[in-house]
């Protein structure tokens, strides 16, 4: 039995979203790669209950936080940009904040991409550096097992659209770094599923991997006013109803609720939604686990890790749905103590809560460049 939770304001769900994020990620990154069976053998039939070691620490982010975080960074330099330029928006600088995710995975830029440094890196006339206060965290400097199609449809100008695709690729890639688009300023459903349609399509080609993407952050949009989670995900299989290309990701959302509401094991059921490698069955498996959970966090990123595919990305998004729901405050604290990266993941979701201030150490932190 879970404890009885208050209604949680704004900045504390954008806070549970974000941190809640990291923790599903950090939980599910040991056994990405492991079978239900392994996973079972290793931790009960329930699943990991506490951090273990991954990238030679324990609480280990993975790159579905890194390009979340560089999603937030993207999103909060175009805001900048039109507020105090009057130019651009989140459309005009999302690209560049994932070829500086791209920098830091080698330290260096692909040569198609040399001549475009300065707009990349955020450097002018201005901001005579490596720009912007998240490019300066070391740890970011990490590889952290990155998607193939993220860093191969990053390698070479120009950027992918949905109109012009690099591939027809639908990895979860896309969906599991959208969730700041629903968190930034007071957006409207329709904007929010748009940016993050347009943000998924820069690496996924495949209708299907831009358009969970979409339907992600249209749902936790729908969250963070907070809505019931049924009623958010009747809603979000409402909206794809009127995509000429949702039919796959409706579908899945479709099988999610319809399993939630069964009284099987979540251990036992997730397997039927498939492994979350790709964009809606990633969708599916989260979702599943949010509405099994009933609001409570620790079992409901439980479920979604426990299973054999991409433990981390479907443990990243249900956190997300759930650390929405239930706000940063109710979120355990044995698995945030040793959470990489808390703090800064704490300071950008506080920036996206405010959205924009005017001045100087705005344009420090976020330079629309």
């Amino acid at each position: 039995m879970h404890p009885t939770l208050v209604d949680p304001t704004d900045r504390s769900r954008i806070r549970g979203c974000l941190v809640g994020g990291a923790v599903g990620d950090a939980l599910g990154a040991p056994i990405e790669f492991l079978s239900a069976e392994r996973i079972a053998a290793r931790y009960g039939p329930l699943g990991p209950s506490e951090m273990a070691e991954a990238y030679g620490r324990v609480g280990a982010i993975t790159d579905d936080t890194q390009m979340t975080l560089w999603t937030a960074e993207g999103l909060l330099r175009g805001i900048v940009r039109g507020n105090e330029r009057g130019i651009g928006g989140p459309t005009s600088t999302l690209p560049y904040a994932y070829l500086r995710w791209l920098y830091t995975q080698d330290g260096s830029l692909p040569p198609e991409w040399q001549e475009y440094e300065m707009v990349i890196l955020g450097i002018s006339e201005d901001v005579p550096r490596f720009s912007g206060w998240l490019f300066d965290v070391e740890a970011l400097h990490s590889r952290r097992a990155p998607g193939r199609t993220c860093v191969s449809a990053l390698q070479s100008p120009p950027f992918a659209s949905r109109d012009a695709p690099k591939n027809t690729s639908k990895g979860c890639g896309g969906v599991m770094r959208v969730a700041p688009v629903a968190m930034t300023g007071q957006s409207e459903l329709e904007e929010v599923f748009d940016l993050a349609c347009f943000a998924a399509a820069l690496t996924h080609g495949h209708p299907t991997g831009w358009i969970a993407a979409g339907a992600f952050a249209y749902l936790l949009r729908l969250l963070r006013d907070g809505r019931p989670l049924a009623e958010c995900v009747d809603a979000t299989i409402g909206r794809l109803g009127d995509e000429p290309h949702g039919g796959e990701t409706k579908a899945a959302l479709e099988a999610a609720r319809r399993l939630g509401n069964t009284r099987g094991q979540p251990h036992l059921s997730v397997a039927s939604l498939g492994q979350g490698w790709i964009a809606e069955e990633a969708l599916a498996i989260a979702v599943y686990a949010a509405l099994k959970a009933d609001g409570d966090f620790e079992s409901g990123v439980r479920a979604a890790v426990n299973h054999s595919g991409d433990s981390d990305s479907t443990g990243s998004m249900a956190g997300q749905i759930l650390g929405t729901i239930v706000g940063a405050e109710a979120l355990p604290a044995r698995w945030l103590e040793p959470l990489e990266l808390r703090d800064e993941i704490d300071a950008i979701a506080d920036d996206l809560a405010v959205h924009y201030q005017s001045g100087h150490e705005w344009w420090q932190k976020y330079p629309g460049c």
